[in-house]
Protein backbone atom coordinates (compact mmCIF):
# COMPACT_ATOMS: atom_id res chain seq x y z
CA UNK A 1 0.00 0.00 0.00
CA UNK A 2 1.12 3.21 -0.73
CA UNK A 3 0.64 7.07 0.42
CA UNK A 4 -0.27 10.23 -1.95
CA UNK A 5 2.76 11.43 -2.03
CA UNK A 6 4.03 8.07 -3.36
CA UNK A 7 1.66 8.13 -6.00
CA UNK A 8 2.59 11.89 -6.99
CA UNK A 9 6.16 11.02 -7.04
CA UNK A 10 5.11 8.16 -9.27
CA UNK A 11 3.27 10.23 -11.89
CA UNK A 12 5.70 12.77 -12.02
CA UNK A 13 8.69 10.57 -12.71
CA UNK A 14 7.08 8.87 -15.24
CA UNK A 15 4.93 12.12 -17.05
CA UNK A 16 7.65 14.88 -16.44
CA UNK A 17 10.89 12.73 -16.39
CA UNK A 18 9.97 9.84 -18.62
CA UNK A 19 11.23 6.92 -16.37
CA UNK A 20 9.81 3.76 -16.92
CA UNK A 21 7.98 1.30 -14.12
CA UNK A 22 11.44 -0.71 -13.73
CA UNK A 23 13.12 2.64 -13.20
CA UNK A 24 10.80 4.44 -10.71
CA UNK A 25 10.34 1.21 -8.98
CA UNK A 26 14.12 0.98 -8.62
CA UNK A 27 14.52 4.51 -7.84
CA UNK A 28 11.21 4.32 -4.71
CA UNK A 29 11.89 1.01 -3.32
CA UNK A 30 8.85 -0.51 -4.40
CA UNK A 31 8.00 -3.44 -7.06
CA UNK A 32 7.12 -2.90 -10.71
CA UNK A 33 4.10 -4.98 -10.34
CA UNK A 34 2.77 -2.06 -7.77
CA UNK A 35 4.32 1.04 -9.61
CA UNK A 36 2.75 -0.15 -13.02
CA UNK A 37 -0.80 -0.67 -11.08
CA UNK A 38 -0.88 2.85 -10.16
CA UNK A 39 0.14 4.28 -13.55
CA UNK A 40 -2.82 2.97 -15.09
CA UNK A 41 -4.93 4.55 -12.30
CA UNK A 42 -5.84 7.94 -13.08
CA UNK A 43 -7.17 9.26 -9.47
CA UNK A 44 -5.80 8.06 -6.08
CA UNK A 45 -8.01 5.96 -4.00
CA UNK A 46 -6.87 4.14 -1.11
CA UNK A 47 -7.61 1.18 0.37
CA UNK A 48 -9.18 1.70 3.79
CA UNK A 49 -7.20 -0.83 6.26
CA UNK A 50 -9.13 -2.21 9.14
CA UNK A 51 -8.79 0.66 11.98
CA UNK A 52 -6.59 -1.09 14.79
CA UNK A 53 -7.50 -0.30 18.47
CA UNK A 54 -4.22 1.43 20.63
CA UNK A 55 -3.95 2.23 24.03
CA UNK A 56 -2.74 5.80 23.36
CA UNK A 57 -6.98 6.33 21.43
CA UNK A 58 -8.67 7.22 25.03
CA UNK A 59 -5.94 9.46 25.43
CA UNK A 60 -5.71 11.65 21.94
CA UNK A 61 -8.17 13.99 22.99
CA UNK A 62 -6.42 15.08 25.69
CA UNK A 63 -3.25 15.43 23.86
CA UNK A 64 -4.69 17.59 20.88
CA UNK A 65 -6.17 19.88 23.57
CA UNK A 66 -2.67 20.18 25.70
CA UNK A 67 -0.74 21.04 22.25
CA UNK A 68 -3.85 23.43 21.59
CA UNK A 69 -2.46 25.66 24.68
CA UNK A 70 1.13 24.75 24.30
CA UNK A 71 3.81 23.73 22.84
CA UNK A 72 4.79 20.76 25.08
CA UNK A 73 7.34 18.00 23.76
CA UNK A 74 6.67 14.02 23.44
CA UNK A 75 8.35 13.62 26.59
CA UNK A 76 6.51 16.09 28.55
CA UNK A 77 2.99 14.70 27.36
CA UNK A 78 4.22 11.04 27.86
CA UNK A 79 4.99 11.76 31.81
CA UNK A 80 1.47 13.43 32.21
CA UNK A 81 -0.84 10.97 30.50
CA UNK A 82 1.24 8.02 32.14
CA UNK A 83 0.45 10.27 35.36
CA UNK A 84 -3.55 9.28 34.07
CA UNK A 85 -3.12 5.49 33.62
CA UNK A 86 -1.40 5.60 29.99
CA UNK A 87 0.54 2.31 29.74
CA UNK A 88 2.03 2.45 25.97
CA UNK A 89 5.53 3.13 24.73
CA UNK A 90 6.85 6.49 24.02
CA UNK A 91 7.37 5.56 20.16
CA UNK A 92 3.40 5.64 19.11
CA UNK A 93 3.10 8.84 21.22
CA UNK A 94 5.96 10.42 19.15
CA UNK A 95 4.10 9.45 15.99
CA UNK A 96 0.73 10.84 16.50
CA UNK A 97 2.46 14.40 18.13
CA UNK A 98 4.23 14.57 14.45
CA UNK A 99 0.75 13.77 12.73
CA UNK A 100 -1.01 16.74 14.96
CA UNK A 101 2.22 19.08 14.93
CA UNK A 102 4.07 18.62 11.92
CA UNK A 103 7.16 19.92 11.77
CA UNK A 104 7.69 23.10 10.12
CA UNK A 105 9.59 23.47 6.54
CA UNK A 106 11.06 25.99 6.22
CA UNK A 107 9.83 28.50 2.95
CA UNK A 108 12.14 29.16 -0.24
CA UNK A 109 11.26 32.71 -2.16
CA UNK A 110 11.56 31.88 -5.99
CA UNK A 111 14.47 33.27 -7.12
CA UNK A 112 14.07 35.13 -10.64
CA UNK A 113 17.00 36.08 -13.28
CA UNK A 114 17.23 38.33 -16.19
CA UNK A 115 18.69 36.53 -19.27
CA UNK A 116 22.22 36.33 -19.48
CA UNK A 117 22.07 37.50 -15.42
CA UNK A 118 23.59 34.35 -14.04
CA UNK A 119 24.30 30.39 -14.35
CA UNK A 120 24.93 27.95 -11.55
CA UNK A 121 27.95 25.17 -11.65
CA UNK A 122 27.86 22.18 -9.41
CA UNK A 123 30.11 18.87 -9.22
CA UNK A 124 27.88 14.91 -9.11
CA UNK A 125 29.04 11.96 -8.45
CA UNK A 126 27.99 8.44 -10.08
CA UNK A 127 30.04 5.25 -8.81
CA UNK A 128 33.03 4.48 -10.94
CA UNK A 129 34.15 3.58 -14.80
CA UNK A 130 36.47 1.78 -16.49
CA UNK A 131 39.54 3.66 -17.55
CA UNK A 132 42.04 1.65 -19.36
CA UNK A 133 43.23 -1.34 -16.50
CA UNK A 134 41.39 0.61 -13.36
CA UNK A 135 38.47 2.00 -12.29
CA UNK A 136 38.43 5.40 -10.85
CA UNK A 137 35.34 7.76 -9.46
CA UNK A 138 32.92 9.32 -12.19
CA UNK A 139 32.26 12.57 -11.50
CA UNK A 140 30.69 15.24 -13.78
CA UNK A 141 30.29 18.94 -13.99
CA UNK A 142 27.07 21.13 -14.48
CA UNK A 143 26.43 24.30 -15.85
CA UNK A 144 22.53 25.62 -15.63
CA UNK A 145 21.72 29.21 -17.39
CA UNK A 146 19.56 30.36 -14.74
CA UNK A 147 16.82 32.30 -17.02
CA UNK A 148 16.58 29.62 -20.20
CA UNK A 149 17.17 26.61 -17.94
CA UNK A 150 19.76 25.65 -21.01
CA UNK A 151 22.37 22.81 -19.58
CA UNK A 152 26.06 21.83 -20.40
CA UNK A 153 26.81 18.48 -19.23
CA UNK A 154 30.64 16.99 -18.95
CA UNK A 155 31.82 14.17 -17.45
CA UNK A 156 35.79 13.70 -15.82
CA UNK A 157 37.62 11.27 -13.49
CA UNK A 158 38.51 14.10 -12.30
CA UNK A 159 37.48 17.28 -9.62
CA UNK A 160 40.99 19.58 -10.11
CA UNK A 161 41.18 22.56 -10.38
CA UNK A 162 42.39 22.53 -14.17
CA UNK A 163 39.48 20.44 -14.91
CA UNK A 164 37.05 23.01 -12.82
CA UNK A 165 38.66 25.77 -15.50
CA UNK A 166 38.26 23.51 -18.48
CA UNK A 167 34.48 22.65 -17.83
CA UNK A 168 33.86 26.25 -17.43
CA UNK A 169 35.42 27.32 -20.53
CA UNK A 170 33.97 24.43 -22.07
CA UNK A 171 30.29 25.81 -21.19
CA UNK A 172 31.14 28.98 -22.04
CA UNK A 173 32.02 27.64 -25.97
CA UNK A 174 28.71 25.78 -25.47
CA UNK A 175 26.72 28.45 -24.76
CA UNK A 176 28.25 31.03 -27.07
CA UNK A 177 29.12 33.42 -24.40
CA UNK A 178 29.40 34.32 -20.77
CA UNK A 179 27.22 34.94 -17.87
CA UNK A 180 27.56 38.28 -15.88
CA UNK A 181 27.53 35.40 -12.58
CA UNK A 182 28.12 32.74 -11.93
CA UNK A 183 26.96 31.16 -8.67
CA UNK A 184 29.03 28.36 -6.67
CA UNK A 185 29.06 26.00 -3.82
CA UNK A 186 31.39 26.60 -1.17
CA UNK A 187 33.83 23.80 -3.23
CA UNK A 188 37.57 24.53 -2.65
CA UNK A 189 37.77 25.29 -5.90
CA UNK A 190 36.12 28.30 -5.44
CA UNK A 191 35.74 29.04 -2.29
CA UNK A 192 39.20 28.80 0.11
CA UNK A 193 37.59 29.99 3.80
CA UNK A 194 34.46 31.58 5.52
CA UNK A 195 35.41 33.85 8.20
CA UNK A 196 31.90 35.00 9.95
CA UNK A 197 31.14 38.70 9.45
CA UNK A 198 33.13 38.58 6.41
CA UNK A 199 33.26 38.31 2.90
CA UNK A 200 34.13 34.87 1.92
CA UNK A 201 37.86 34.42 0.74
CA UNK A 202 37.83 33.21 -3.16
CA UNK A 203 40.61 31.03 -4.57
CA UNK A 204 42.75 33.20 -6.17
CA UNK A 205 42.84 31.23 -9.41
CA UNK A 206 39.63 30.87 -9.71
CA UNK A 207 38.87 34.59 -9.10
CA UNK A 208 41.78 35.38 -11.87
CA UNK A 209 40.04 33.45 -14.19
CA UNK A 210 36.61 34.94 -13.59
CA UNK A 211 38.01 38.24 -14.21
CA UNK A 212 39.59 36.98 -17.37
CA UNK A 213 36.09 35.80 -18.89
CA UNK A 214 34.51 38.80 -16.99
CA UNK A 215 32.14 37.22 -14.64
CA UNK A 216 31.76 37.76 -11.10
CA UNK A 217 31.78 34.66 -8.79
CA UNK A 218 28.75 34.52 -5.99
CA UNK A 219 29.13 31.78 -3.71
CA UNK A 220 26.21 30.32 -1.59
CA UNK A 221 25.53 30.57 1.75
CA UNK A 222 27.13 27.67 3.94
CA UNK A 223 24.15 24.92 4.57
CA UNK A 224 21.73 27.05 1.64
CA UNK A 225 22.22 24.50 -1.45
CA UNK A 226 18.42 25.77 -2.43
CA UNK A 227 19.93 28.82 -3.04
CA UNK A 228 21.32 26.86 -6.23
CA UNK A 229 18.28 24.71 -6.93
CA UNK A 230 18.33 24.94 -10.26
CA UNK A 231 21.45 23.37 -10.75
CA UNK A 232 20.69 21.15 -7.92
CA UNK A 233 17.76 19.31 -9.41
CA UNK A 234 19.52 19.34 -12.60
CA UNK A 235 22.16 17.23 -10.94
CA UNK A 236 19.15 14.75 -9.86
CA UNK A 237 17.99 14.85 -13.55
CA UNK A 238 21.40 14.32 -15.08
CA UNK A 239 21.02 11.03 -12.39
CA UNK A 240 17.69 10.19 -13.12
CA UNK A 241 17.07 10.35 -17.37
CA UNK A 242 20.57 10.06 -18.54
CA UNK A 243 22.71 8.07 -16.03
CA UNK A 244 20.31 5.90 -14.28
CA UNK A 245 20.40 2.40 -16.22
CA UNK A 246 22.99 2.90 -18.68
CA UNK A 247 25.53 1.11 -19.65
CA UNK A 248 28.35 2.08 -21.31
CA UNK A 249 31.42 0.27 -21.76
CA UNK A 250 34.45 2.62 -20.71
CA UNK A 251 34.88 6.78 -20.22
CA UNK A 252 35.50 7.38 -23.74
CA UNK A 253 32.29 6.71 -24.37
CA UNK A 254 30.37 8.68 -22.05
CA UNK A 255 30.97 12.62 -22.89
CA UNK A 256 29.74 11.71 -26.79
CA UNK A 257 26.39 10.14 -25.27
CA UNK A 258 25.83 12.81 -22.71
CA UNK A 259 26.51 15.23 -26.00
CA UNK A 260 23.66 13.30 -27.41
CA UNK A 261 21.77 13.29 -24.53
CA UNK A 262 21.82 17.65 -24.24
CA UNK A 263 20.75 17.41 -27.85
CA UNK A 264 17.82 15.33 -27.79
CA UNK A 265 16.59 15.24 -24.60
CA UNK A 266 17.49 17.77 -21.97
CA UNK A 267 17.61 21.40 -23.42
CA UNK A 268 14.38 20.38 -25.39
CA UNK A 269 11.97 19.17 -23.10
CA UNK A 270 9.44 21.30 -21.79
CA UNK A 271 10.62 22.79 -18.72
CA UNK A 272 8.24 21.93 -15.55
CA UNK A 273 8.98 25.42 -14.86
CA UNK A 274 8.91 27.84 -17.69
CA UNK A 275 6.65 25.43 -19.83
CA UNK A 276 8.81 26.32 -22.66
CA UNK A 277 11.75 24.32 -24.48
CA UNK A 278 15.32 25.72 -22.83
CA UNK A 279 16.69 25.78 -26.30
CA UNK A 280 14.12 27.62 -27.60
CA UNK A 281 14.23 30.37 -24.70
CA UNK A 282 17.61 30.39 -25.07
CA UNK A 283 17.81 30.92 -28.47
CA UNK A 284 14.91 33.63 -27.92
CA UNK A 285 15.68 35.77 -25.24
CA UNK A 286 19.05 34.64 -23.45
CA UNK A 287 21.90 34.32 -26.12
CA UNK A 288 22.29 37.48 -27.32
CA UNK A 289 22.84 38.80 -23.50
CA UNK A 290 25.48 36.65 -22.92
CA UNK A 291 29.25 38.17 -22.57
CA UNK A 292 31.03 38.15 -25.59
CA UNK A 293 34.02 35.12 -25.29
CA UNK A 294 38.07 36.41 -25.27
CA UNK A 295 40.23 35.97 -28.24
CA UNK A 296 42.99 33.83 -26.93
CA UNK A 297 41.48 31.40 -24.32
CA UNK A 298 42.63 31.77 -20.62
CA UNK A 299 45.94 28.81 -19.94
CA UNK A 300 43.93 26.42 -17.37
CA UNK A 301 47.16 24.04 -17.15
CA UNK A 302 48.51 23.89 -12.94
CA UNK A 303 52.27 24.57 -12.53
CA UNK A 304 53.63 21.94 -9.80
CA UNK A 305 57.60 21.26 -9.22
CA UNK A 306 58.98 17.83 -9.31
CA UNK A 307 62.20 16.29 -9.58
CA UNK A 308 62.86 13.45 -12.84
CA UNK A 309 64.33 10.30 -11.59
CA UNK A 310 67.29 8.38 -12.14
CA UNK A 311 65.23 6.65 -15.34
CA UNK A 312 64.47 9.84 -16.24
CA UNK A 313 60.91 9.84 -15.12
CA UNK A 314 58.62 12.26 -13.77
CA UNK A 315 55.63 11.03 -11.89
CA UNK A 316 51.53 12.11 -11.89
CA UNK A 317 49.05 11.16 -10.88
CA UNK A 318 50.69 7.45 -10.23
CA UNK A 319 51.62 7.12 -13.81
CA UNK A 320 55.46 7.76 -14.66
CA UNK A 321 56.38 10.06 -17.99
CA UNK A 322 59.72 10.15 -19.89
CA UNK A 323 61.71 12.89 -20.37
CA UNK A 324 65.26 13.56 -22.25
CA UNK A 325 67.51 10.94 -20.70
CA UNK A 326 69.81 14.42 -20.52
CA UNK A 327 67.58 15.98 -17.57
CA UNK A 328 67.92 12.67 -15.31
CA UNK A 329 67.66 13.86 -11.56
CA UNK A 330 67.28 17.15 -12.19
CA UNK A 331 64.43 20.03 -11.07
CA UNK A 332 61.63 20.11 -13.58
CA UNK A 333 58.42 21.95 -13.51
CA UNK A 334 55.29 20.03 -14.68
CA UNK A 335 52.24 21.99 -15.71
CA UNK A 336 48.79 19.73 -16.19
CA UNK A 337 46.05 20.09 -18.79
CA UNK A 338 42.81 17.65 -18.24
CA UNK A 339 44.11 15.86 -21.71
CA UNK A 340 47.83 16.78 -21.63
CA UNK A 341 51.19 17.21 -19.46
CA UNK A 342 53.92 19.79 -20.59
CA UNK A 343 57.07 19.29 -18.62
CA UNK A 344 59.79 22.46 -18.28
CA UNK A 345 63.05 23.06 -17.48
CA UNK A 346 64.21 26.99 -16.92
CA UNK A 347 61.01 27.94 -18.77
CA UNK A 348 62.22 25.16 -21.51
CA UNK A 349 59.66 22.93 -22.89
CA UNK A 350 61.20 19.56 -23.26
CA UNK A 351 58.35 17.26 -23.23
CA UNK A 352 54.96 16.80 -23.86
CA UNK A 353 52.61 13.83 -23.09
CA UNK A 354 48.84 12.46 -23.47
CA UNK A 355 47.82 12.36 -19.83
CA UNK A 356 46.66 9.13 -19.00
CA UNK A 357 44.01 8.75 -16.11
CA UNK A 358 45.08 4.91 -15.90
CA UNK A 359 47.08 3.77 -12.88
CA UNK A 360 51.04 2.12 -12.46
CA UNK A 361 52.05 3.12 -16.36
CA UNK A 362 55.20 4.07 -17.66
CA UNK A 363 54.91 6.39 -20.77
CA UNK A 364 57.98 6.83 -22.89
CA UNK A 365 59.26 9.43 -25.52
CA UNK A 366 61.19 7.14 -28.28
CA UNK A 367 63.60 9.77 -28.56
CA UNK A 368 64.06 10.58 -25.12
CA UNK A 369 66.53 7.85 -24.44
CA UNK A 370 68.13 8.02 -27.38
CA UNK A 371 71.00 10.39 -26.49
CA UNK A 372 71.78 8.04 -23.78
CA UNK A 373 71.56 4.88 -25.80
CA UNK A 374 74.03 6.95 -28.45
CA UNK A 375 76.48 7.77 -25.62
CA UNK A 376 76.38 4.11 -24.37
CA UNK A 377 76.84 2.60 -28.11
CA UNK A 378 79.81 4.98 -28.54
CA UNK A 379 81.41 3.23 -24.82
CA UNK A 380 81.11 0.58 -25.85
CA UNK A 381 82.44 1.30 -29.64
CA UNK A 382 85.57 2.97 -27.83
CA UNK A 383 85.90 0.09 -25.43
CA UNK A 384 86.38 -2.03 -28.58
CA UNK A 385 88.36 -0.19 -30.49
CA UNK A 386 90.94 -0.13 -27.74
CA UNK A 387 90.91 -3.80 -27.56
CA UNK A 388 91.33 -4.12 -31.33
CA UNK A 389 94.54 -1.84 -30.91
CA UNK A 390 96.10 -4.36 -28.19
CA UNK A 391 95.71 -7.29 -30.94
CA UNK A 392 99.11 -6.37 -33.19
CA UNK A 393 101.83 -3.53 -33.80
CA UNK A 394 99.89 -3.24 -37.32
CA UNK A 395 96.03 -2.78 -36.20
CA UNK A 396 96.99 0.83 -35.59
CA UNK A 397 97.73 0.72 -39.80
CA UNK A 398 94.81 -1.11 -40.46
CA UNK A 399 92.23 0.85 -38.80
CA UNK A 400 93.70 3.62 -40.44
CA UNK A 401 93.39 2.06 -43.89
CA UNK A 402 89.53 1.00 -42.94
CA UNK A 403 88.64 4.80 -42.49
CA UNK A 404 90.25 5.47 -45.85
CA UNK A 405 88.54 3.29 -47.81
CA UNK A 406 85.10 4.87 -46.10
CA UNK A 407 84.39 1.57 -44.72
CA UNK A 408 82.22 1.16 -41.39
CA UNK A 409 85.36 0.85 -38.48
CA UNK A 410 83.14 0.01 -35.76
CA UNK A 411 81.83 -2.86 -37.74
CA UNK A 412 85.07 -4.24 -38.96
CA UNK A 413 86.68 -3.63 -35.68
CA UNK A 414 83.87 -5.83 -33.68
CA UNK A 415 83.82 -8.14 -36.43
CA UNK A 416 87.85 -8.53 -35.98
CA UNK A 417 87.65 -8.31 -32.24
CA UNK A 418 84.90 -11.81 -31.61
CA UNK A 419 87.48 -13.04 -34.49
CA UNK A 420 90.21 -12.66 -32.02
CA UNK A 421 87.66 -14.62 -29.19
CA UNK A 422 87.75 -17.70 -31.51
CA UNK A 423 91.20 -18.25 -33.19
CA UNK A 424 93.77 -16.41 -30.66
CA UNK A 425 95.55 -13.05 -30.19
CA UNK A 426 98.59 -14.40 -32.49
CA UNK A 427 96.73 -15.88 -35.56
CA UNK A 428 94.37 -12.22 -36.17
CA UNK A 429 97.63 -10.40 -35.70
CA UNK A 430 99.37 -12.30 -38.38
CA UNK A 431 96.11 -12.05 -40.63
CA UNK A 432 96.06 -8.46 -39.85
CA UNK A 433 99.59 -7.98 -40.77
CA UNK A 434 98.99 -10.11 -44.13
CA UNK A 435 95.86 -8.38 -45.10
CA UNK A 436 97.38 -5.15 -44.73
CA UNK A 437 100.46 -6.07 -46.90
CA UNK A 438 98.41 -7.04 -49.46
CA UNK A 439 96.19 -3.98 -48.90
CA UNK A 440 93.06 -6.34 -48.39
CA UNK A 441 91.75 -4.06 -45.20
CA UNK A 442 88.13 -5.77 -43.67
CA UNK A 443 86.64 -8.00 -41.51
CA UNK A 444 86.15 -10.44 -44.17
CA UNK A 445 89.58 -10.45 -45.88
CA UNK A 446 90.73 -11.56 -42.22
CA UNK A 447 87.89 -14.04 -41.21
CA UNK A 448 88.74 -15.45 -44.91
CA UNK A 449 92.87 -15.79 -44.22
CA UNK A 450 91.91 -17.45 -40.60
CA UNK A 451 89.44 -20.07 -42.53
CA UNK A 452 92.52 -21.19 -44.55
CA UNK A 453 95.08 -21.60 -42.42
CA UNK A 454 93.17 -23.24 -39.67
CA UNK A 455 91.85 -25.68 -42.45
CA UNK A 456 93.68 -29.55 -42.00
CA UNK A 457 95.77 -30.20 -44.96
CA UNK A 458 96.06 -34.31 -45.40
CA UNK A 459 99.82 -35.42 -45.43
CA UNK A 460 101.52 -37.09 -48.46
CA UNK A 461 100.93 -40.58 -48.68
CA UNK A 462 103.36 -43.16 -50.20
CA UNK A 463 103.53 -43.82 -54.13
CA UNK A 464 101.69 -46.39 -55.37
CA UNK A 465 101.77 -48.38 -58.56
CA UNK A 466 99.85 -49.49 -60.39
CA UNK A 467 99.64 -53.12 -61.63
CA UNK A 468 98.78 -53.22 -64.93
CA UNK A 469 101.10 -54.93 -67.34
CA UNK A 470 102.30 -52.57 -69.94
CA UNK A 471 103.26 -49.53 -67.78
CA UNK A 472 105.25 -52.27 -65.84
CA UNK A 473 107.49 -52.94 -69.57
CA UNK A 474 108.11 -49.21 -70.63
CA UNK A 475 111.64 -48.67 -71.69
CA UNK A 476 112.95 -45.15 -70.79
CA UNK A 477 115.61 -44.40 -72.88
CA UNK A 478 119.28 -43.72 -71.48
CA UNK A 479 119.70 -39.66 -70.95
CA UNK A 480 122.32 -37.57 -73.13
CA UNK A 481 124.67 -35.65 -71.10
CA UNK A 482 126.44 -34.35 -73.89
CA UNK A 483 124.51 -31.49 -73.36
CA UNK A 484 126.54 -30.29 -70.50
CA UNK A 485 129.88 -30.82 -72.12
CA UNK A 486 129.30 -28.77 -74.19
CA UNK A 487 128.26 -25.74 -71.72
Amino acid sequence: MIDFETFQKIKNYHNQQGLTAPQIARHLSLDARTVAHWLRQTNFIPRKAPAKKSKLDPFKSTIIRMLETHPYTAVQIFQRIKEDGYQGGRSILQEFVLKVRPKRAPAFLTLAFAPGECAQVDWGEYGTITVGSTSRRLSFFLMVLCHSRMMYLEFSVSQTMEHFLACHQNAFQFFGGVPRKIMVDNLKSAVLRRIVGQAPVLNSRFLDFANYYGFTIVPCAVGKGNEKGRVENGVGYVKKNFLNGLELPGFSAINPAAQHWLETIANIRIHGETKKQPKELFNDEEKGRLGSLPTIPYDVGMVLPGRASKQFRISCDSNRYSVPSEYASQQLTLKTYPDRLCIYHQNKLIATHSRSYDRHQDIEDPEHPRELLTQRRKAREQKLLMRFLTLSPKAQDFYQELENSKFNPPLHVRKIVALSEIYGTELVALALEDALFFKACGADYVANLLEQRSRKRPEPSALHLTRRQDLLEIEVPEPDLNIYEKS
